[in-house]
């Protein structure tokens, strides 16, 4: 070797070898927070509350999503099996437990066991939120009595009804899976 090779500069070079076996592919979604792209990648969760899947992690239990409401109120009231992280991007939020309101740009952490309920205040046309959610999360009444429950199987569900009523199919969906 000479002394030239040895002082080239290589952080431009692109990594040359493989990358691990079995190592699940990306996912890239060009426009992902594009708020006015195609509508009909919102999936009805209820009257007035859509969620448009990013990614629906089957195999380690997680998802994540946008979640649009335009209408005010108590959206629910959930506990969660899981860590939770919320990114705010229009709108407000926030939980009756708690003294913080979510606000455009806002961050929020909710750790496993928590249980707290959404509200969307009266005078918000659109809230919008980016979540991570691990694991579940089981729709409690104020006493914390079960009313339902919620995972990635249950959003990856909705959003295979949803994909195929609208004429998408599997197809679309199996970029979201991992």
């Amino acid at each position: 070797m000479n002394q030239t090779t040895d002082r080239r500069d290589n952080s431009a070079v692109a990594y040359a070898k493989p990358q691990p076996f079995g190592m699940m592919p990306d996912i890239f979604t060009s426009g992902a927070l594009d708020l006015e792209a195609d509508p009909r990648l919102w999936v009805p969760q209820a009257p007035g509350v859509w969620f448009k899947p990013l990614v629906l992690s089957v195999s380690q239990g997680y998802y994540v999503n946008l979640l649009r409401v335009r209408k005010a109120g108590v959206l629910s009231r959930h506990r969660h099996a899981g860590p939770v992280h919320a990114f705010t991007l229009r709108g407000r939020w926030r939980y009756l437990e708690h003294d913080w309101e979510a606000v455009p740009f806002s961050y929020a952490f909710e750790p496993p066991g928590e249980t707290h309920t959404l509200v969307v205040p009266d005078d918000v046309a659109e809230m919008v939120t980016l979540f991570h959610v691990t694991g579940g999360y089981v729709y409690v009444d104020p006493q914390g009595e079960a009313l339902g429950y919620e995972d990635v199987f249950t959003k990856l569900e909705a959003t295979r009804k949803h994909y195929e009523a609208i004429g998408l199919g599997d197809a679309a969906l199996e970029g979201l899976i991992r």
